[in-house]
């Protein structure tokens, strides 16, 4: 379910794929390209070589900027090009839906997020930190790169990856040594980098905003004919690695209640996103909400002439319980009847202040 179909004039999320040599990064990254779901990812990276750029279907190059098959771009930078290249592919005429920044070679994972929050850029939105970790080597790693203790710490996503290569009991290990750092992020197991991209960023978005049946394109022909014949037609359920929250109120939702709730958000949600119906907190706006690990931001609408006063939302992570979390939020509702005034709206215009502190205005620092 989506909440609104976004417009090209809102920000594009920009995701952190980090990890060590070897943990699997840029096969993750592949697989994202190749089941992208008919969103336009645009990629960072300081090598074209890691990119299978020749099974995806090269159109052109300029510069240092190559387009990929799909309305897909890659971008080879180094660090001090960041800002110059976010720049080019936060263009309307790029139409991107998606960045992708491979942190290898570029610099730590949280000086990226750093420049990305401290980025002058309007265009742009953070999409999270993802640490892709090799469940097999673990141990490994970590002698050799005791950094990764620090890295798992800030990350808003832990892939664990080649876990068809660890057993049960090292993979409980390794997330006994994520949580150890003091990590709340979601950790989701995989092999061979496969992992279900509404995880990182949403569907192809219809024309009208909603899931429906479409009809299939040349993308979606030649995935099933590759899964065909390797006999995978059952074997790859993505999903199963995390859960799906979905939460809708036609009652208006109490500020105080709902930012108590996402200020202590449970560890292993990832993501949130949708719209707040606030009620008499601000009758003339619906607030998109956006939420990946740590990071929370809010921004106002108006409300379209006749649209539907709700709130709906969706959660995504791993080893939630959704049915708790539905319970919470159904907490978060204003108490009496839809849309009747009452003497406390006064008091509840104020407790929107702790929402107004996560809008973002221009000149905001979030660093």
């Amino acid at each position: 379910m989506n909440a609104s179909p976004p417009s090209r004039a809102q920000q594009i999320p920009v995701i952190v794929l980090a990890g060590f040599l070897g943990s699997g990064k840029t096969t993750l990254l592949n697989h994202l390209l190749r089941h992208r779901a008919g969103n336009r990812i645009g990629v960072i990276v300081n090598d074209f070589g890691s990119i299978e750029i020749d099974a995806m279907t090269v159109s052109g190059q300029v510069g240092s900027t190559v387009s990929l098959g799909g309305g897909c771009l890659c971008c080879a930078v180094d660090a001090s090009e960041l800002d110059t290249y976010l720049e080019t592919l936060t263009r309307p005429s790029a139409r991107l839906d998606v960045i992708v920044i491979e942190a290898s070679g570029l610099a730590e994972p949280q000086e990226l997020v750093r420049m990305l929050l401290a980025s002058d850029n309007p265009h742009i939105l953070y999409g999270g930190l993802v640490e892709v970790v090799d469940a097999a080597e673990f141990g490994a790693t970590r002698r050799r790169h005791p950094e990764i203790d620090r890295h798992l710490a800030v990350a808003d996503l832990v892939v664990l990856n080649k876990t068809d290569r660890a057993g049960d009991g090292e993979q409980a290990r390794i997330r006994e040594a994520v949580a150890a750092t003091g990590s709340v992020a979601a950790v989701v197991p995989a092999t061979y980098g496969r992992v279900d991209p509404e995880l990182l960023f949403d569907p192809a978005l219809r024309p009208d905003g909603e899931e429906k049946a479409r009809q299939l394109t040349f993308e979606d022909l030649y995935l099933e004919e590759r899964a065909r014949e390797a006999g995978e037609e059952h074997a790859e359920h993505l999903h199963t690695a995390y859960e799906s929250v979905d939460f809708t109120s036609d009652v208006p939702m109490d500020p105080r209640r709902l930012m108590e709730f996402l200020d202590s958000r449970p560890g292993g949600l990832y993501r949130i996103k949708g719209y707040v119906d606030f009620g008499a907190g601000d009758a003339d706006h619906a607030y998109g909400v956006h939420a990946v690990g740590r990071f929370l931001r809010f921004a106002p609408r108006p409300w379209a002439r006749g649209e539907q006063r709700l709130t709906r939302l969706v959660l995504i992570g791993s080893g939630i319980d959704a049915q708790a979390l539905r319970k919470e939020l159904e907490g978060c509702r204003t108490p009496g009847e839809p849309g009747r005034e009452t003497a406390q709206d006064a008091a509840h215009e104020r407790s929107m202040w702790g929402v107004l502190r996560y809008v973002h205005r221009p000149g905001d620092d979030d660093a």
